[in-house]
């Protein structure tokens, strides 16, 4: 009777715990899908969805191509999600961005693995994995990027499980296929889908942390690992070629020279396509990503450094003592590598740190867990901070997202013109370039001879170019500000505001 009375009492807390983990989880899957029919903003979302649409209109899964034109910048891999998305749920924003908050939830699981394979402390691993789960899923980065029709988020979960399949395989006593080659085989086979999702980096990172790693933990590889280089190698290659081999085949040595030479070696080595940033850009922007989680991750890399610095002769002398201290090693590497590599690159932009973003959330999780070990008030507090972050998302996708959206995007815009009746006329961009319209104004925009949009930076060339069409009008996008200028010094040309959202407008420009 008193065992009884007593595995009732033991079971209480874990079925409470339980209740709160999956509520967590439900929130989480909703506020990752939640608002991804918001107009597309920015340069990227709207011309990878272009990309996209073009070769779903085409029945062409190779060769990506933007108004018609070679586009080589990025592999397929987003494109293909977003195809698959557009067969299930048509040519629209959530189809666009669909893939990335899969691949956004991805990632959150695959830390959630981790945190199931890891031996915690106190023998507490579903803990620790629902404390990474749960902080992964708040930090500010991952619900920004897996939020965005971009490529970030896209190689963030393939390198995110690659890493974790290594870890797992290092991890093993036991050499079963489940825990011992499986994730071995996990590790080279995401490796080829991280190089179908960004290029080199899907396979340098990987290679680089695994490096690294070894490094920090003063021991060597095992032979099973040093052989697997051999077969795994082949089978990243194998994955890679669903895409690569095809891609060569159809466009031969300009796909080399774009996509290899120009948007990797050039883009590494220079600020060719203009993304000037200082050294320290990541250092700020990486850290700026774990919120709310901030004060745990910058106490964990000071944890870290201490240790090593405090045990750096035991850790010579003997292999890492536990699971624990393992990990805190190995997502220092991982995030280590992402890190001095775009540190070290010409272009930057936020996103590009993106996959070093899970170790820092295994960093601050681990922090965490001791954190919330002492207290069951601060575990209460965390959870609270966690779901104010989750529900203040979804308050903000709702109530005031949208008014930023409208100035940001020319969706509106087009469909008051359309319903004007100029849903043929055709686009140009005076003073401004907005990519915006590669979506929503497909197939309706004059170009340049390489693809470029169409841009005039003289009223007085734009017009001369109208008289020689054979429309003798056209819709021009022209920045609010420029506006007034326009109609006051303006004689040679009729212009009509269609259209306006408060930072552009459309104008019909038509020659007297």
């Amino acid at each position: 009777m008193m065992a009884e009375n007593t595995k009732t009492k033991d079971q209480k807390p874990k079925t409470k715990n339980q209740i709160i983990f999956y509520g967590f989880a439900a929130l989480i899957v909703f506020t990752y899908f939640f608002g991804l029919t918001m107009p597309l903003v920015g340069p990227d979302e709207p011309r990878y969805a272009q990309i996209a649409r073009e070769m779903f209109e085409r029945g062409d899964w190779i060769t990506p191509k933007l108004g018609g034109f070679d586009w080589f910048e990025k592999p397929a891999l987003l494109y293909w999600l977003e195809i698959a998305s557009y067969k299930l749920f048509g040519v629209n924003e959530f189809s666009a961005r669909f893939g990335s908050a899969i691949f956004g939830l991805g990632t959150i699981l695959s830390l959630c693995i981790l945190g199931k394979s890891i031996q915690a402390p106190d023998k507490n691993n579903s803990a620790f994995s629902e404390w990474l789960t749960l902080i992964a899923a708040s930090s500010i980065g991952l619900i920004v990027f897996s939020r965005g029709a971009s490529f970030d988020i896209i190689l963030t979960f393939p390198i995110t499980a690659a890493c974790i399949g290594f870890f797992i395989f290092d991890q093993s006593e036991k050499k079963s296929f489940t825990s011992f080659y499986l994730p071995l085989i996990i590790f080279y086979f995401f490796i080829g889908v991280a190089l179908i999702a960004k290029g080199l980096v899907g396979i340098v990172f990987p290679a680089a942390i695994v490096a690294f790693y070894y490094l920090l933990s003063w021991k060597l590889p095992s032979r099973t690992f040093v052989f697997s280089l051999f077969w795994g190698t082949i089978l990243s290659l194998v994955v890679a070629s669903a895409w690569y081999v095809p891609m060569y085949q159809a466009n031969g040595w300009k796909f080399i020279d774009e996509f290899f030479i120009q948007h990797h070696f050039q883009r590494f080595t220079s600020d060719k396509y203009q993304h000037h940033q200082p050294f320290w850009f990541f250092f700020l922007v990486l850290p700026l990503m774990t919120l709310p989680w901030l004060p745990f991750f910058l106490a964990a890399i000071f944890d870290f450094f201490r240790s090593q610095i405090a045990n750096r002769k035991l850790q010579i002398q003997n292999t890492l003592s536990t699971q624990f201290s393992a990990l805190s090693t190995f997502s220092f590497a991982w995030l280590a590598v992402p890190l001095v590599f775009f540190s070290l690159s010409g272009s930057k932009l936020p996103g590009y740190i993106l996959p070093a973003l899970p170790a820092a959330i295994v960093l601050a999780t681990i922090f965490v867990f001791k954190f919330v070990q002492k207290s069951r008030a601060r575990e209460r507090a965390l959870h609270i901070i966690a779901a104010t972050v989750l529900i203040f998302v979804i308050i903000a996708v709702q109530f005031f997202v949208p008014d930023y959206t409208k100035h940001e995007t020319v969706k509106d815009m087009i469909e008051t013109a359309n319903a004007k009746g100029f849903s043929d006329a055709k686009f140009v961009s005076l003073y401004t370039v907005s990519h915006n319209l590669e979506f929503y104004a497909a197939g309706r925009l004059e170009r340049e001879t390489d693809g470029k949009l169409k841009r005039f930076d003289d009223f007085s060339v734009l017009v001369k170019a109208i008289k020689n069409s054979p429309d003798k009008q056209i819709l021009v996008v022209v920045p609010q500000g420029n506006i007034a200028n326009l109609q006051k010094e303006n004689g040679a040309a009729d212009i009509e505001t269609v259209a306006e959202n408060g930072e552009s407008a459309i104008l019909l420009v038509k020659p007297k």
